[in-house]
């Protein structure tokens, strides 16, 4: 449902705004308000008096709009809002901040908040430290059954799930994990190390984010805990945020294998600045036109071959284009795989083998068809050096090779890649389509160069 804020805010119908923005999901109220101007949000959000509404809306709004509020909120306000935000989205807040407004949250926090800013926006990003959070329930081991649930009663309000509580000795040692449910139905005369499951999932505050998220799908996990080195438990990694990692992984993912390098972000097309959007473009964009330079040479290198036999410039767009396919298409299963850690270095030998017996049988296909394109469209031969049925084979042979070393192209610069520690996603399209396409024309224009010297 729409509603026109502005115009309830010139109507002054402020409890309609109150009534809408508590029975609304704050997601859907961020949602309404955030195509409006900073000055008309901070009217909406002066309005609601519940804090905790308030604090729900204000997160759920783009990270560029809590900045501006930021600036025009008052400082006690803006201390409750941070304060009743969940540690992990004000710390996002805070590391997207300018110095300044750096400066305001944590001058303007609770001892124990501006503790927990600091702390947490001190790990390295991607990294489990930086996507985790604070909020998170712990019970320790001796607690009695009772005990245990007085204590997730009295926390509840202040943490993100209590669903799943995580075990703690005195050192905060994580020593085991127990649910609700499991609290709810034991006996009340045991203790909860009695039931506790000993065989926990969890992180390192190192992990690379994608793992954890991974670990999350993997084991269909509310939260996992995250630990250092000594196994102290120091906060959780919720489902929802694994959420947010995947599909910003994704986006990094698909943009790379445009070419796209910079900070890779969704939702922020339209208010990322043009400026920017060149510079994240331009460097492969030039990588890319001197590998182009690179076909204009090979073409160069064989213009005899191209003067004499003209007939094979029609074939040209479709060898390369073939090429493209089939090698992105290998690509993006092995980069996949990658991704779901289904493969690594030492599987080589295997996944060229595999993309060998694929490519030789699209090799086949591909060939015979371009026999009949060749035999139909060409009813007479423009070459008077060559034969129609040599045309035929040059152009057949090198499309079977071109698959045939575009698919195994395709398969192995991701592995390589990713054995180096980058992304595999950089050797993909359009990269990968420019090597292929270099490749094709050596192949194509080298057979038929071995045919014209063979037959004058």
């Amino acid at each position: 449902m729409q509603y026109d804020f502005k115009q309830l805010i010139n109507d002054k119908d402020f409890d309609k705004i109150i009534e809408i923005c508590e029975e609304t999901p704050p997601p859907s109220v961020a949602e309404l308000i955030s195509t409006l101007e900073d000055s008309t949000i901070y009217t909406v959000l002066s309005i609601i008096k519940n804090i905790d509404v308030k604090s729900e809306i204000f997160t759920y709004l783009p990270i560029d709009h809590q900045i501006q509020l930021s600036k025009i909120i008052s400082k006690s306000e803006l201390a409750d809002i941070i304060t009743n935000m969940s540690p992990d989205d004000r710390v996002d807040l805070y590391k997207k901040s300018p110095d300044e407004i750096k400066d305001l949250l944590t001058r303007h926090l609770a001892r124990a908040e501006r503790e927990d800013i600091i702390k947490l926006s001190s790990y390295s990003e991607r990294t489990a430290g930086a996507v985790m959070t604070s909020d998170y329930a712990a019970l320790l081991a001796d607690f009695t059954i009772n005990e245990a649930i007085d204590h997730l009663r009295k926390e509840a309000p202040d943490k993100e799930t209590i669903y799943y509580a995580y075990v703690i000795d005195h050192n905060r040692h994580l020593i085991g994990s127990v649910s609700l449910r499991e609290l709810i139905l034991a006996p009340s005369y045991l203790k909860v190390k009695d039931i506790m499951a000993t065989e926990v999932i969890f992180a390192n505050i190192n992990d690379d984010q994608e793992d954890i998220a991974k670990k999350i799908e993997k084991f269909d996990l509310i939260a996992i805990p995250v630990v250092d080195d000594s196994n102290v438990l120091l906060g959780i990694v919720t489902h929802d945020d694994a959420f947010d990692i995947i599909r910003q992984e994704q986006t990094e993912d698909v943009e790379k294998m445009m070419g796209i390098t910079g900070y890779h972000q969704t939702g922020v097309y339209l208010k990322t600045p043009s400026l920017t959007h060149f510079k994240n473009r331009v460097t492969w964009i030039v990588i890319l036109a001197f590998l182009g330079s690179i076909t204009a040479m090979v073409v160069h290198r064989f213009e005899n071959v191209i003067q004499q036999l003209t007939i094979l410039t029609v074939y040209m767009p479709l060898l390369t284009e073939t090429g493209g396919n089939t090698g992105s298409q290998s690509a993006t299963v092995v980069i996949r795989a990658l991704a779901l850690g289904e493969l690594s270095y030492r599987d080589i030998p295997k996944v060229l083998f595999k993309e060998f017996k694929i490519s030789f049988l699209l090799a086949i296909i591909l060939a015979l068809f371009i026999l009949l394109r060749v035999y139909i469209f060409n009813f007479e031969n423009s070459s008077t050096i060559l034969t129609l049925d040599q045309v035929a084979i040059i152009v057949s042979a090198a499309i079977a090779i071109q698959t045939i070393s575009a698919t195994l192209l395709g398969a192995l610069l991701p592995l390589i890649v990713n054995k180096l520690k980058l992304d595999p996603a950089l050797i993909a399209s359009p990269a990968l389509t420019t090597i292929v396409d270099i490749s094709g024309l050596l192949i194509y224009l080298s057979i038929a160069q071995f045919f014209l010297n063979n037959t004058v």
